[in-house]
């Protein structure tokens, strides 16, 4: 059971890693070019593969802490992606139709969507979980 725990807990620091390391060549990608290199083509393209293959590294992170999961918490994360998924979708779609004919006063950002979905998965696994257990 101990060796078990000690697995989890080196893949859920390996997926902190991966994540954490995302984020901040994601930050770098984003701001690199105005702020640190005056927009260098290949600075910028090199910023944006560097992130890319980062992001590539963080799925394959969050798969392998997945699979170390039990049945339960499979269904859990299942159930929460798929909501997730389908919310971020209609939500996503609608706010886009709203901004093309100018209903809100402000721009439909990605980030919106982002954080939606954060926050959509972080309710829908409290959710499950509560429901669950």
């Amino acid at each position: 059971m101990e060796t078990m725990k000690l697995e989890r807990n080196r893949r859920v620091k390996k997926l902190a890693v991966w994540t954490w390391s995302w984020v901040a060549t994601l930050a770098i990608a984003t701001f690199g070019p105005k702020f640190i290199w005056d927009g260098h083509a290949f600075l910028t393209t090199f910023a944006i593969v560097v992130n890319f293959a980062n992001g590539i590294l963080m799925i394959l992170a969050n798969r392998d802490l997945f699979n170390h999961f039990d049945e339960l918490e499979r269904k859990i994360h299942l159930e929460s992606m798929a909501v997730t998924l389908g919310l971020s979708l209609v939500v996503g779609l609608t706010f886009s139709i709203l901004e093309q004919q100018n209903l809100i006063p402000f721009e439909a950002d990605i980030s919106f969507l982002v954080m939606f979905m954060g926050i959509c998965y972080l309710v829908s696994v409290l959710i499950s979980t509560r429901r669950f257990k």
